[in-house]
Formats: C-alpha cells, sequence, structure tokens
C-alpha cells in the first residue's frame, strides 16, 4: 500500500487514466442487450479507486477537460438548436421544454422539502435526468461562490454520489418508459401506429421494405438510331426514374447536354440512373455499346452531405426537391442519417438540419446539388484548433459574466459559457463551411476523453467522501431520482399526445431525445419494428442538451443559502 500512496502522491494522472479505460471496458459489456454506459462506470469506478488514498487534481485540468466536452456538445447540437427555432418544429421544442422544466421542479421541491443542499441536489438532477453535463456547469457555479476548501470538496462529493445512485436508475426507467410505458399512456400499439405513419409518409399505401431499399446507381452508353431527333428533355421524360443524359459524343466531339439539346442519329450518349430505367433504355434509344472511355470519364459518386441550409428545415424530402430544382438532377438520395441513425425514405419523410444525406450520381451533379443542401463532409477535413481555441476561450469569458438575484450571484460558469460558445461556433460553421472545421471523428474523442477524465477526476478527488455520502443517504436518493425521472417523462408524454397533438411515434423520439438517452430510441424502433421514432429525436436532443445543461447553475443558485 505505501507503494500505491507513493504513485498517488507522485502521479495521480496515472489513476486518472486507468479509471476511464476501465470504466470505458466495463460500459461496453452488455447484458441482454442492457449497457450501463461508460459514464456511469468511469465514475463508479473512480470513486472506488478513491478509496485507495488522497487524489488532488488542480482544478484547471478539470476546467479544461469538461469545457471540451460541453464544447463539443454545444458544436455537434448548434445548427440543430438555432434551426429548431421555427414554427414547423416549434411541437418538438415545447415537449423538450414541458420536460426539462418539469423536472427543475421537481428537483426544486425535494431540494426545499429535504433541505437537501446544492451538491446533492444537482447531483440527482444530473443522474435522473440522465444529462452528465449538469456535474460541470453545477460544479462550476459552486466554484463561483467563494466557499472554503472543504466546503466546496464535500459539495463536489455530493454532487458525485447523487449522481453515482441515480444516473443507472434514471437510464434504466428512460430505456423502459419510451418504448413500454409511453405507449400505453398514449392507448396506442406502436407497431400499429408506425405502420400507419408509414404509410401515410409513403401516400398511402404501407410500404415494403423493398420501397425504402437502395437501387443501384448506373451509367451505360447507347448509339443514338430510335432517340433519333428527340431533345434530352423528352428523352429523360420518357425514361422516368429521374434519369439524366450525361454525355453526348457526337463525330467524336462533346456536345453539352442541355435540356433543349436535340440528338442525331450516330451520337453516343451516357444515360445514369437507377438499373431498371437505363437497361429499359435500349428500345427508346437505341442499341448499347461498349464505350468505357466515355463512361469513365463521367466518375460516379457517394458522398454525405450535411444539411445545414435553414430553409430546408422541417420540410418534406419531396419540397427539398423542389426547392434544389434542377440542382437535382441526376442526384439519387441513397439514405438519411439522423443522430447516426437510418431514417425511413419517402416523399413525405421531414429533412432536419444536422441529418446527413447520402446522396448518389455523378461529382459534378453531387457538388451542384450539394451547394443548395449543406457542406459535404469530406474525410480528409482537419481539426481547426485555432477556432476551437478561440471559441472555448470565448466561452469561458463569457461564463465569468453574473447576475445577482438577491444575495447569489447567478452565472452559467465555464461549463455554461463553454456550451453557448460551442453552440454559437457550430451555427457558424453550418453557415460558412470554410471555417471552424470539426470532424465527427475529432468531436466524439473530445467528447468521450473530455467528459471521462473530467468525471475520474471527480470521483477520485472525492471518492471517500462520496462513497460515504452514497451510505448515509443512498436508499433516499434512489427515491427521489425514480420520482424525478419519471414524472417529467409522465408529463411530457400526455403534453405531447393531447395538448400538442404529436404523432405517437414521433413521441416516443421526442422523449429519448428530451432526455438524451439514446439507446431508448434503438427500444422504440425494435419494439416498432419500424425506424420511424427517429423522426422525432433531432430538435428535442439539441434543446434538451441545452435545457438540462443549464439547470445546473439555477439549481445552485435557488438552494444555496450562504
Amino acid at each position: 500500500m505505501d507503494t500505491v500512496r507513493w504513485i498517488i502522491t507522485a502521479a495521480p494522472e496515472i489513476f486518472l487514466l486507468l479509471a476511464i479505460a476501465i470504466g470505458t471496458l466495463l460500459g461496453r459489456i452488455r447484458l441482454r442487450g442492457f449497457a450501463i454506459g461508460t459514464t456511469a462506470c468511469i465514475l463508479i469506478v473512480s470513486v472506488l479507486i478513491g478509496q485507495l488514498g488522497t487524489f488532488t487534481f488542480p482544478s484547471l485540468l478539470r476546467v479544461i477537460l469538461f469545457s471540451l466536452f460541453v464544447f463539443t456538445i454545444g458544436y455537434r447540437s448548434g445548427p440543430e438548436f438555432f434551426a429548431s427555432l421555427s414554427m414547423r418544429t416549434l411541437a418538438q421544442v415545447a415537449m423538450a421544454l414541458v420536460l426539462g422544466g418539469t423536472g427543475l421542479a421537481i428537483v426544486l421541491a425535494f431540494a426545499f422539502s429535504f433541505q437537501l443542499d446544492p451538491g446533492t441536489a444537482s447531483g440527482i438532477a444530473a443522474g435522473a435526468l440522465t444529462q452528465s453535463s449538469v456535474i460541470g456547469t453545477a460544479s462550476g457555479a459552486l466554484a463561483q461562490l467563494g466557499l472554503p476548501s472543504d466546503v466546496l470538496k464535500q459539495q463536489e462529493a455530493n454532487i458525485a454520489a447523487g449522481y453515482a445512485v441515480t444516473y443507472v436508475l434514471g437510464y434504466i426507467v428512460t430505456l423502459l418508459f419510451v418504448p413500454f410505458v409511453a405507449p400505453k399512456l398514449m392507448r396506442v400499439d406502436l407497431k400499429t401506429e408506425a405502420r400507419k405513419l408509414e404509410a401515410e409518409l409513403s401516400g398511402g399505401e404501407a410500404p415494403s421494405t423493398e420501397n425504402f431499399a437502395y437501387r443501384k446507381f448506373q451509367a451505360r452508353a447507347y448509339l443514338v438510331s430510335t432517340a433519333a431527333g428527340r431533345t434530352v428533355k423528352s428523352l429523360e421524360e420518357e425514361l422516368g426514374s429521374r434519369t439524366v443524359v450525361e454525355r453526348i459524343v457526337r463525330q467524336g466531339l462533346d456536345v453539352e447536354p442541355h435540356l433543349d439539346t436535340t440528338l442525331e442519329a450516330g451520337d453516343n450518349i451516357v444515360i445514369t440512373g437507377r438499373t431498371a430505367a437505363i437497361v429499359a433504355a435500349r428500345p427508346i434509344i437505341g442499341a448499347e455499346i461498349d464505350a468505357d472511355e466515355i463512361i469513365k470519364a463521367i466518375p460516379g459518386n457517394v458522398v454525405e452531405v450535411l444539411v445545414d441550409n435553414r430553409q430546408l428545415h422541417g420540410r418534406s424530402i419531396k419540397d427539398v426537391a423542389e426547392r434544389v430544382g434542377g440542382n437535382a438532377r441526376g442526384v439519387f438520395l441513397r439514405a438519411l442519417t439522423r443522430m447516426g441513425r437510418e431514417v425511413p425514405l419517402s416523399p413525405d419523410t421531414r429533412v432536419y438540419v444536422g441529418d446527413v444525406m447520402t446522396l448518389v450520381g455523378s461529382t459534378r451533379n453531387i457538388e451542384r446539388a450539394a451547394a443548395k443542401v449543406g457542406q459535404i463532409l469530406r474525410a480528409g477535413d482537419r481539426t481547426d484548433v485555432a477556432f476551437l481555441a478561440t471559441g472555448i476561450a470565448v466561452g469561458l469569458l463569457a461564463g465569468l459574466v453574473s447576475v445577482k438575484i438577491g444575495s447569489v450571484a447567478l452565472t452559467l460558469g465555464g461549463g455554461g459559457g463553454a456550451l453557448i460558445a460551442g453552440l454559437v461556433c457550430g451555427w457558424l460553421r453550418s453557415r460558412r463551411p470554410t471555417m471552424g472545421a470539426l470532424p465527427p471523428a475529432a468531436q466524439q474523442i473530445l467528447s468521450d476523453l473530455g467528459l471521462g477524465g473530467f468525471i475520474a477526476a471527480i470521483g477520485l478527488g472525492n471518492g471517500a467522501a462520496a462513497w460515504a455520502a452514497i451510505q448515509a443517504h443512498g436508499m433516499l436518493l434512489v427515491g427521489m431520482g425514480l420520482v424525478i425521472t419519471l414524472v417529467p417523462l409522465i408529463v411530457a408524454t400526455l403534453f405531447a399526445r393531447y395538448v400538442l397533438r404529436m404523432n405517437p411515434v414521433v413521441t416516443c423520439g421526442a422523449l429519448a431525445g428530451a432526455m438524451t438517452v439514446d439507446a431508448a430510441v434503438t427500444g422504440a424502433c425494435e419494439v416498432a419494428e419500424s425506424q420511424t421514432p427517429v423522426l422525432g429525436v433531432a430538435v428535442p436532443y439539441a434543446v434538451g442538451n441545452v435545457v438540462l445543461t443549464v439547470l445546473g447553475p439555477i439549481i445552485v443558485a435557488a438552494t444555496y443559502t450562504g
């Protein structure tokens, strides 16, 4: 033990990294499809390791780690958050606000009834509402109060204790509530409602799996004979399925394929589109020819495009195609992904800022269409470190601003400031794609390492006190956490169903999004045997991340008695 204590004193960062590693590995373990989650496992592991001795980490380390995490959350949610401030998504925003507001009211009611200190109240809010970022914003707010170091340390230990006891319960309850309890409260069968929604989206007929499947995009060359004397527009209209004449070679020279270009006998033309349409083109155009050299000159491509055009937010795919107009000629939508999950495709499927479209077609056509939709995601993008560092610095500066409410200074703190900075920077990036690159892989590593390191530092530094608090008040915290999780979910479900008149399938996705529990979306999709619950995730997820995160300073200000 003397050796262990010496290592703790000389290099506590070793145990911090070990806590992250062990907690991450444990968080990946699934029992019958259920996993506790990385964040909770890291905290539990770090609290247990914290029993070995006294760990001391500089506050600067925790500030930087948490700022990286919360800035990334804001950056990721920024485009969706600002785009959600529109009439088309107002119902989903309202539902997320009701859920967060109800949670805050219950936390404060318990705090006043049981005389909870700010740390404990913030901890159970972070855990029961499954929003880990509350830990950081509450800690930042407590640090602004000028408390003695021993009092501040105990408050942080209470945050860790409240979170450790209530998070796993809140996660499990949300995971079960969304697919099983919410439909019963709304008096619907989720599977049946999903089929109805699919039918509605596809124009009244229940779509088969084949209708949503991607049909292979191809290019073939033909020698014009039958189609001689016809215009490109006339030919494309007869071929249908949005087939496009990509290239015309006449006597060895290229002719620009405008819609009013007239085809001549002997022209070699290349058409692109879905396989079934271009295979049936032979009797309409003429004989198919082996002309690899002219086909290769038209590079086909599959490109992911991030939707950031706010004018397209909340519109159907049909509306988007009409708005893009002629720029969509020769471009096909292969998939639509939202929060990492594929969304069912139909003409009436809604598109939101932050969605990723997978487009198929020739390179020049895709680039033309992408310019009207958003920005092409390129694997070679490098993180704009200057933009990232400046954004976080400005956010931390904004976090120093405080407003006096009675004797308490209400402030966002460094975490809240970094969140707001992330939202703005993410929005700026969507408006000006040439600045502020932070690729998805970089976002994930910053988020995981930032939150994991911060949580581990909290658990290690306050392990003994947190364990004592859990032993003393564990069951009380469990009971309060259960109520804080369940009641907002019930209120939000009934509000969405009977006041907002939201579709029940979309409501299930919105509940999971507002609680920021990704696994609950998967559960709803499995019960519904459909991907339609994903349609309600994006906007509540963005709003929930912001609303729940800022609860930390509010709870501290409301419960601090001086």
